[in-house]
């Protein structure tokens, strides 16, 4: 942290202030699914049509369509959409609590990757969460997903803050390297101690 000052903080959101579970979504399918939930455990993964999902380049119906297909179930959005928006565990308050207290000294960014239908959900169920940030980017809305480096770039040119001056915390180590290949600092947050630790390097903490 040491290399630059840090100008601007930008968290992830899933993992870092919000639980997310798919595992709530493969029990939604189950019962509609020829598979059984250790079979749809195995099958789902993050693949191309997920990440052309999150970066807003197909509707949620195409994505569902593909995963009604993949995971063998009816073709049913609104059930799969369901099980889809049911991965929201609950709001991580703690990481919450340090992020505002953190954006009294420092402008405070989100960046998820996520796609429309997430968003609408997790808006909704956890207000606090999108007030705590002075702007939360949404790969499906930007067009660009972490940890490619253009999603950084995107991210800092719009803050108006060199990428060398943002610290980046985030629980997905590709992205964490993304992020600082890209030119960012960056911390692997493991649980909200990780992020209390940062912040009080920076002089942030509560």
């Amino acid at each position: 942290m040491a290399a630059s000052r840090i100008e601007a903080l930008l968290f992830d959101l899933g993992g870092v202030v919000m639980e997310i579970d798919f595992n709530r979504a493969f029990a939604f399918w189950q019962p509609m699914s020829r598979l059984s939930l250790a079979e749809i455990k195995a099958a789902f993964c993050f693949d191309a049509p997920y990440q052309r999902h999150e970066r807003g380049e197909i509707t949620a119906a195409q994505y569902f369509s593909h995963l009604a297909r993949h995971l063998q179930m009816p073709d049913d959005a609104v059930r799969i959409g369901q099980g889809w928006n049911s991965i929201f565990a609950g709001e991580i308050t703690e990481t919450r609590r340090m992020v505002e207290a953190a954006r009294a000294k420092l402008p405070c960014y989100a960046f998820t990757n996520t796609n429309a239908a997430h968003q609408a959900a997790w808006s909704a169920r956890f207000p606090q969460v999108v007030q705590a940030f002075d702007r939360v980017f949404v790969s499906s809305e930007i067009g660009h997903r972490k940890p490619d480096r253009s999603a950084f770039e995107y991210v800092a040119h719009s803050v108006g803050v060199p990428m060398a001056s943002i610290l980046f915390l985030d629980d997905t180590l590709e992205n964490v390297q993304g992020a600082r290949a890209a030119g960012l600092q960056a911390v692997h947050v493991r649980g909200p101690g990780d992020v209390k630790i940062a912040l009080e390097r920076l002089g942030c903490a509560v």
